[in-house]
């Protein structure tokens, strides 16, 4: 089947928008040729592709200026990037945008022990911030599962959490300062190496924003001293909604784990054969991890087993070495990656109140059935930040509606739980047509004046977060007022 022809306009627009880039920009930091920008054509949500117009990738927060100055001269939509590892469709294209990746910007500009603070650039990824103070005793404490690959420019923008955010929180809680870039190129700062900021709460709108009012190039991170230890232990459950009993009566209980992570049996047979992690074969499975120094360890294990056998756990194993933890976490960081070998599926990110987990997963469990597609279930049980994997057929004919069906009553059921949309992934496109739910129509509008403040032609990652009937009205109204 032959490719359609771009319309001449169409054309003329691409060549001058990037001549003009080309003048700002290193030569092989602008991508045009059709066969290049399909790299960028989506991010994890790979259900849905759109390659770009052009693709762009500066390397400092003066070249990003430039680039935003002149797509805002031009009218051209951005989409910033920062990995792609997006699973809401949050770095997803438009056939006529520019998309501005981070990636060359991965330098480490600062570093500060005394006051415990590391400035980043924002296409350094989460894992390396970690490595770059790890010598002195310090770590960044978000943890995303695709920690590896996943940049902190896209860590911000969706407010990502991990494993570990039970204890520490998730970005914003680690978030001192960033380096902002407005649409129309002017360069802004937020925060500071400093506990908290007179004035507006701005640095608590950025984070979370994703990508609707500026493009954040540098941040500055919180770090922490590496704690004296951790160990984890392994509660193995016969039903998933004894393993969500047994959860919500540990955070009752008072005690704080640093971690509780869930895993159902479809993932844990899928993560066994992936990563051999010794896990027991059973329905449940809790990972809870607690550190300190050995007494404090051991008095926090000592009252989370006894909760524990409280449930009737069909497996309790304690942690005896540090290669057995790190098995152990081997085995949860892969659960994404492993069930991936064995089946298409769509990942969720519904937050709910600890004490609605049961309740949840035997309602998922039944819509499992009525709709007849399989669900693992992997999350963080220790804040309610659920990762419902919807299983499905790529190649099916009306798979992917009934599984994006089934996702949405999934989300709806965290609404009516008490909880949210998202906890760690965005809106993107995947929820975007779901913020009614949430959101009544004086919230949404609310939130649309203030990206009407930061970015008044609504050039900034285009078609994300605000339902598409309410976004296009306003893009047309910010056309008309030019």
């Amino acid at each position: 089947m032959e490719m359609p022809v771009p319309d001449a306009g169409v054309l003329a627009r691409k060549a001058r928008v990037a001549d003009r880039l080309r003048k700002v920009l290193p030569a092989d930091a602008v991508i045009e040729d059709p066969r290049e920008t399909k790299a960028y054509e989506c991010d994890a949500l790979t259900a849905y592709k759109c390659p770009p117009m052009l693709a762009v990738l500066p390397a400092t927060t003066e070249e990003v200026s430039d680039v935003l100055r002149i797509c805002s001269e031009e009218g051209v939509p951005v989409v910033p990037r920062g990995s792609g590892t997006s699973l809401a469709g949050g770095a997803l294209p438009t056939a006529d945008c520019v998309i501005l990746g981070v990636s060359r910007m991965n330098e480490v500009l600062e570093t500060d022990y005394d006051n415990r603070f590391v400035r980043v650039q924002t296409g350094r990824t989460n894992l390396s911030v970690t490595g770059a103070v790890e010598e002195e005793g310090f770590f960044y404490a978000p943890d995303p599962s695709s920690q590896l690959a996943c940049a902190i420019a896209g860590n911000i923008a969706m407010n990502s959490g991990g494993a570990h955010c039970l204890k520490y929180g998730v970005t914003t809680n680690n978030l001192l300062g960033v380096r902002m870039v407005l649409m129309d190129g002017e360069i802004i700062d937020i925060g500071g190496p400093y506990m908290d900021a007179g004035g507006l709460d701005l640095l608590g709108l950025v984070c979370g924003s994703e990508g609707q009012l500026g493009i954040v190039t540098e941040a500055t991170l919180r770090i922490l001293p590496k704690p004296e230890g951790a160990r984890p232990v392994l509660i193995g459950f016969d039903d998933n909604e004894v393993a969500g009993a047994c959860v919500s009566d540990i955070i009752r209980a008072g005690v704080l784990p640093v971690a509780i992570e869930f895993m159902d049996r479809p993932c844990i047979e899928a993560t066994e054969a992936f990563a051999h992690a010794g896990y027991p074969m059973c329905e449940a499975l809790l990972i809870v991890e607690v550190e300190g120094s050995d007494a404090e360890i051991d008095h926090q294990l000592s009252l989370i087993t006894e909760i524990a056998r409280g449930h009737n756990p069909v497996e309790l194993r304690e942690s005896t070495s540090a290669e057995e933890s790190a098995k152990i976490w081997l085995g949860r960081k892969s659960a994404f990656g492993a069930m991936g070998q064995i089946n298409d599926y769509m990942c969720l990110d519904g937050t709910i109140p600890v004490s609605a987990l049961p309740m949840v997963l035997r309602r998922i469990g039944e819509m499992s059935k009525s709709y007849g597609l399989k669900v693992g279930n992997v999350f963080h049980a220790g804040d309610g930040n659920m990762h419902p994997l919807i299983l499905f057929d790529a190649n099916k004919p009306g798979d992917l509606e009934l599984c994006e069906e089934f996702g949405s009553e999934i989300l709806k059921l965290c609404v009516e739980a008490g909880g949210c949309l998202t906890g760690e992934h965005g809106v993107g496109i995947e929820k975007r047509d779901l913020m009614h739910v949430q959101y009544d129509a004086a919230d949404l509008e609310a939130q649309m004046a203030v990206k009407d403040v930061f970015d008044p032609a609504w050039l900034l990652n285009p078609a994300k977060v605000f339902p598409l009937d309410a976004s296009a009205t306003r893009r047309e109204k910010a056309l008309a007022a030019e």
